[in-house]
């Protein structure tokens, strides 16, 4: 009767074993930060959309534009983040001044925008600093060691 148990040798005998075990570390290296990805994503689509949801097209036309523009800026560096994190995450202080724009974008950019307007885009600039805080902060602990 033959053996079909399957068999586990140990990788070291591998001819590539270092090539992999480089691979490796540089596909989990700095993915500290891959835990905020998905929030700074979830926060440009939000951005994108929050003019529609608080109902705030007619009376906020430049706002609406602007936050769409903000949105998807967002949601790319996002995708920028998850994707190619190595190149991207030197663009976490660009987050914080997005969100820092954000945050003054009603007066500048809308028309005496009412209190819920402001409020919005003062909760989206505030998130939009700590998260990219948190991201430059992780990237920075957890970047390449000299």
């Amino acid at each position: 009767m033959a053996n079909v148990q399957p068999t586990r040798s140990d990788i070291t005998a591998h001819p590539d074993v270092s090539e992999m075990r480089d691979r490796y570390a540089r596909m989990l290296g700095g993915r500290d930060v891959a835990l905020v990805d998905g929030p700074v994503f979830l926060l440009g689509l939000y951005c994108a959309v929050s003019p529609w949801i608080l109902h705030y097209t007619t009376s906020q036309p430049a706002l609406v534009t602007h936050n769409l523009i903000v949105g998807i800026a967002i949601g790319l560096l996002a995708l920028g983040f998850t994707r190619a994190p190595e190149r991207m995450y030197g663009l976490s202080w660009a987050f914080c001044a997005m969100g820092a724009w954000m945050i003054i974008a009603p007066w500048i950019v809308g028309e005496s925008p009412d209190a819920g307007v402001v409020l919005n885009n003062i909760i989206i600039g505030a998130v939009a600093v700590v998260l990219g805080m948190v991201c430059a902060a992780t990237a920075s602990k957890s970047g390449p060691k000299p």
